[in-house]
């Protein structure tokens, strides 16, 4: 649905074939990993602690980062209740991305807004609100599911921070329209008072 009042730049719910969309209005997949997404089924972690509102999903870490340099930066913007830095079960190496919890949802506001593209250890990070708990029907990216990057036949994700749905034609037409029409409106409004006075 892309009426005015419920497009959105970013995803509400979790819609595979929406998610490989650029506006978020397509009705059939046009990726393998759409379809595989779309086949999957995921249940969240219900072993995961923490209050999902609270918690920051940091990715793109160098594999020289390790736990201390993550509390040390992100501490700076308020008390942290737990952090996760994921490693591979097999190897013990890490993964990449990190899972860090907050106090206060302020304080992971904060984080989320000042530490997106953060040079850290020579990479840019990529910072996010969780999604697993937070929006409905999540597949993560083992699935064909996830936001960012790029999936087997090259088709980006949009719909979240990093990519963002692009507004659909229609609606920019319209959007366009509606403003002239105001415009009209007020040019009328000022006339007509002018004639009065």
């Amino acid at each position: 649905d892309s009426s005015e009042g419920s497009w959105s730049r970013f995803a509400k719910f979790y819609d595979p074939i929406k998610i490989g969309s650029i506006d978020g209005t397509d009705t059939d997949p046009h990726d393998k990993g759409i379809v595989r997404a779309q086949n999957s089924e995921y249940q969240p972690n219900r072993h995961v602690k923490g209050r999902p509102e609270c918690t920051i999903f940091v990715s793109r870490l160098s594999l020289k980062t390790t736990k201390d340099t993550i509390k040390d930066i992100f501490s700076r913007y308020g008390p942290l209740r737990r952090f996760r830095l994921v490693k591979d079960i097999v190897t013990g190496m890490p993964k990449g991305y990190a899972f860090i919890e907050y106090e206060n949802e302020l304080d992971a506001e904060e984080a989320y807004c000042k530490t997106n593209k953060m040079n850290i250890d020579g990479s840019v990070i990529f910072v996010d609100f969780e999604c697993e708990r937070l929006l409905k029907g999540w597949r993560p990216r083992r699935l064909g599911g996830g936001f960012g990057g790029k999936k087997e036949s090259g088709q980006l994700r949009f719909g979240g921070r990093d990519r963002p749905f692009k507004k659909p034609i229609s609606l920019e037409i319209q959007e366009r329209r509606d403003r002239e029409m105001r415009d009209r409106s007020r040019r009328a409004r000022y006339e007509s008072k002018s004639t009065r006075s």
